[in-house]
């Protein structure tokens, strides 16, 4: 991506993988508006409506209504409750996305952040995911309160993916892109509560990493500045895996 003076609205954007791709960004030259709870331009809680609506007034606000791109980061792990982890990585995500969606014009795009945990997580596509699709968040939040959080965690990014391959149509009519990462364990906050828990870390441990390794944020940081960027303009609707290869060893066969 060439250096310009585009503006971007990334959330969680004061830790992991947030903190990457706005560094990245501005590296490049852009400037960032971040979302989180502390240390940015636009402080909110995306856990709650009121924290969404707010969170999207001081973007637009700061963007003067217009944005490049956007890049909906925030996220919480297993180790939070489960009803909290679909306020905020669904319905949170979703709500920047269509209360930004006004400042979005030809040429810029949107990046989703997924998990290879939507392949991995027995009963990630179910009944939890499809109340997040219909949009029904009560529904949804009281279908959490019985799931598991790490199916919870699953069905939110699970959600995510469909809710992208919803969008590519009215998005794509207007120029506006739209696609997806997939990442797999990488170095950031999430994962160290994750190894720091002890219901999870033998799991974690134990993954097994073609490439032998847990990923640096930067890394999949890289693979969103490139779908953010002009060299990525003809990829719509696709959910990109950025996971070390744990998706094709553990599903060889399984195409897409």
């Amino acid at each position: 991506m060439a250096s310009d003076l585009r503006t971007y609205c990334v959330t969680g954007a004061a830790s992991g993988l947030g903190k990457a791709v706005g560094t990245q960004l501005e590296s490049l030259g852009s400037r960032v508006i971040g979302v989180d709870q502390h240390s940015v331009a636009a402080t909110a809680d995306l856990s709650s409506p009121l924290g969404r609506s707010n969170a999207v007034a001081s973007v637009l606000d700061e963007c003067d209504g217009v944005l490049a791109g956007l890049v909906p980061c925030a996220g919480l792990g297993p180790q939070h409750a489960s009803a909290q982890i679909i306020a905020v990585n669904y319905f949170g995500a979703v709500a920047m996305l269509d209360g930004l969606s006004s400042a979005l014009t030809a040429g810029s795009a949107v990046v989703l952040i997924c998990s290879n945990s939507t392949t991995l997580t027995p009963g990630a596509d179910g009944e939890l995911a499809k109340a997040c699709l219909n949009g029904d968040e009560a529904a949804a939040l009281e279908i959490a309160t019985d799931t598991h959080p790490a199916v919870a965690y699953a069905a939110s990014k699970v959600a995510l993916a469909k809710k992208m391959r919803t969008r590519v149509a009215e998005l794509g009519a207007v120029g506006i892109r739209i696609n997806a990462v997939a990442p797999g364990p990488f170095k950031s906050p999430l994962l160290q509560e994750g190894l720091d828990d002890p219901l999870t870390k033998d799991l974690i441990s134990s993954l097994p990493i073609p490439l032998g390794r847990f990923g640096e944020p930067e890394e999949i940081a890289q693979v969103i500045i490139w779908l953010l960027s002009d060299h990525a303009r003809y990829v719509h609707g696709s959910t990109l895996f950025v996971d070390g290869g744990i998706d094709a060893l553990l599903a060889p066969t399984r195409f897409p």
